[in-house]
């Protein structure tokens, strides 16, 4: 198995993926702070017991991806991670 099939097997088991991907970031329209947190929450509680949590976090971290929500994370929280190490 090449290294970059053994890196993305993560995405595969991924719990997000399929309908329900559209919850881990905004609509292209204006979205009310009431609706990012609603659409927020519902991500993270995807993201709670998905298998590939940590893997997921660490590409988001590792490659600084500004969108979305990403192991459990959002964009603020992921930054806030990122400055304490």
């Amino acid at each position: 198995m090449s290294a970059q099939r053994v890196e993305d097997e993560w995405q595969v088991k991924a719990a997000c993926r399929g309908p329900q991907a559209s919850v881990f970031f905004p609509p292209p329209t204006f979205e009310r702070k009431d609706e990012k947190l609603a659409r927020e929450r519902r991500a993270k509680d995807i993201c709670r017991t998905c298998p590939s949590k940590k893997p997921c976090l660490e590409y988001a971290i590792s490659i600084k991806e500004p969108h979305g929500i990403w192991g459990g994370l959002n964009e603020s929280e992921r930054k806030a991670r990122l400055a304490a190490v």
